[in-house]
């Protein structure tokens, strides 16, 4: 992670899936991914038949949207509403799932339920930051889209050949899906690219004259 030469100086937030070495940076806000818990809430519900995560799931929707309505970040009274109410669904799940006495040898401790809802109260800052924090997303699903492609061609062609295929391949997808943020399609892109123009958003002059 230190090597790829990203993490260590990342500043603003950081959304991840809460896997632990993520937090040893600590010169940047952590936010979690509730696209993450929203998976893992309907599996508590679905398998466990626990309300609780039902509740909390429909309350991160909830959430989710009134944050869209106004633009982008609530105000501090909503905040603290919204977080009153995220406890008190947590405090529900507390008395649903609560934690185990002493397991036997040999035997299992926590239940996925228990963990998903420790994690929920622990954590709480980071889950709800999207709450008050204009540069926290609600899910880092862009960033896994942005790796997608990656992961399909090696699970197709197992590797690269080469250490030069494999930056020529990540160089075409930074293109690519730099192009799509800007309203650009691939396809246009590519033509663009192939007729030896540079799209406006890479050409640092035009941008700021435009600006």
């Amino acid at each position: 992670m230190d090597a790829i030469g990203v993490l260590p100086f990342v500043q603003g937030v950081l959304v991840h899936d809460h896997w632990k070495p993520y937090y040893r940076y600590t010169e940047c806000r952590h936010a979690l991914c509730n696209a993450h818990h929203l998976r893992e809430l309907i599996g508590v519900w679905e398998n466990d038949q626990q309300a609780w995560a039902k509740t909390r799931h429909d309350l991160l929707l909830a959430m989710n949207q009134a944050v869209e309505d106004a633009g982008g970040r609530l105000s501090p009274d909503a905040v603290r509403r919204w977080r009153e109410r995220y406890r008190h669904c947590l405090a529900e799940g507390d008395v649903e799932s609560p934690p185990p006495a002493k397991p036997p040898p040999g035997t299992r401790g926590r239940t996925q339920a228990r963990i998903l809802l420790e994690r929920l109260q622990a954590r709480e800052d980071d889950v709800l930051r999207f709450l008050e924090d204009s540069a926290a997303p609600f899910t880092n699903n862009q960033g896994e889209r942005d790796l997608r492609m990656t992961k399909v061609q090696q699970k197709i062609s197992g590797c690269f050949r080469s250490w030069e295929g494999a930056e020529i391949f990540c160089r075409m997808r930074s293109f690519l899906s730099t192009s799509a943020k800007q309203g650009l399609s691939a396809h246009a892109a590519l033509e663009q690219l192939f007729a030896g123009e540079m799209p406006l958003f890479m050409r640092r002059d035009e941008r700021s004259q435009a600006a």
